[in-house]
């Protein structure tokens, strides 16, 4: 009897170890925090400090919008949460505490949805965003004062690892919306991605300009936050990239001259609108998660110059990205895409992300597969 319980209490002691074992902190948490963490079902835990609270329910983007969680109040003002199993990929997410949208203290702050936000990594097969052991590139900060909207802007450039060797060709790359140019940097592990590709030899080294997806003067910015203005921060944004960015840009860097225009979800639109805008200047246009704004339906394309590509005599390569699980309207505005490029036989290529929804794992997939076919 007494060896059965020594047994039996072994047997525990394993099971249990196994079961802690499971469980990995999420990439996103801070150094030294134990929380998040994710087992290998994609169930996923947090610890959080809100002493003071009646009430901490967890919230999220896209991508939560169909976890269920339980939470409880344990000892010494410590909530425990508890989840179903989490979509793979990066998750924006936050606590309604009594209330009020409060970030989680134990992660690090990535700016989504218009403030700088907590974010989950639920892990997947893949690597090729992953920091491996090859020559690595560089990101600087830069700006300048833009005559078009009366101010100063900043940007991030990605440096490829032979930079300074020769001169490289220019994407020019967008955010979406509420995100800013740190998004590609931090969410998007663009970096990573290319680094990667570059010593793989799947993609032809290139600079990366990540612009700031919102141009308005002082007084537009006054203007309702809606598709009229953002129709009309798009024009200008053209007006920015063809007549000051490029220049400053080719001037300060050593550029072959050749350029490449993507973005995602709202960067889509405004990739779209400045590549048929100028199809003669940019050799390949990427819309991740295409978005067209005030489309009609007799004029899907009213604000979206996208037959300019049908009468141009470059023709340049347009590639279209989308996540399997993205909202329906995402979906139908790619179809339209499609099919008006389909029937207007303009040669394009289309690339769906399993498993994804309207986040940063379908465009790091879109980013990972547009890089590899451009600047042939």
């Amino acid at each position: 009897m007494k060896l059965f319980k020594i047994i039996t209490a072994v047997l525990t002691l394993s099971s249990s170890l196994v079961f802690s074992q499971s469980y990995k902190t999420s990439s996103t948490a801070k150094s030294g925090e134990e929380f998040p963490k994710i087992d290998n079902d994609r169930k996923a835990q947090f610890k959080v400090y809100f002493p003071d609270a009646k009430s901490v329910i967890l919230e999220g983007g896209d991508g939560m919008q169909n976890v269920k969680s339980t939470t409880t109040k344990g000892k010494e003002g410590f909530w425990n949460i508890s989840t179903s199993p989490l979509e793979i990929g990066f998750h924006y997410y936050w606590f309604n505490v009594d209330g009020k949208r409060t970030n989680d203290p134990n992660t690090e702050l990535y700016f989504g949805y218009g403030q700088p936000t907590s974010g989950i990594e639920v892990p997947t097969n893949e690597d090729f965003f992953f920091e491996k052991n090859v020559k690595h590139g560089k990101i600087v900060d830069d700006n300048l004062d833009s005559e078009i909207t009366n101010g100063k802007r900043n940007f991030k450039v990605y440096l490829p690892p032979s930079y300074g060797t020769k001169k490289f060709p220019v994407l020019y790359l967008y955010h979406g919306t509420g995100e800013d140019i740190t998004g590609w940097e931090k969410q998007g592990y663009i970096k990573n991605i290319l680094d990667n590709l570059f010593a793989e030899r799947k993609a032809k080294e290139m600079i990366v300009v990540m612009d700031y997806g919102v141009a308005l003067t002082p007084e537009q910015e006054k203007l309702p936050d809606d598709y009229p203005r953002t129709v009309l921060s798009a024009k200008n944004l053209d007006k920015i990239v063809v007549q000051e960015l490029i220049p400053y840009i080719d001037k300060k860097y050593k550029t072959t001259q050749k350029q490449a225009i993507a973005g995602l979800s709202r960067g889509s639109y405004q990739a779209m609108l400045i590549g048929a805008n100028h199809p003669d200047l940019f050799s390949a246009i990427g819309s991740f998660s295409p978005v067209i704004y005030e489309g009609t339906e007799s004029q899907p394309f009213k604000e979206l110059p996208i037959d300019n590509l049908l009468k141009s005599k470059s023709k340049p390569f347009f590639f279209m990205g989308i996540g399997e699980k993205e909202d329906q309207r995402f979906i139908n505005y790619n179809n339209l895409l499609s099919n008006y490029l389909h029937q207007n036989k303009y040669p394009f290529e289309q690339y769906q992300s399993a498993g994804t929804y309207h986040e940063w794992l379908t465009w790091r997939r879109c980013l990972y597969e547009f890089a590899q076919k451009i600047f042939k």
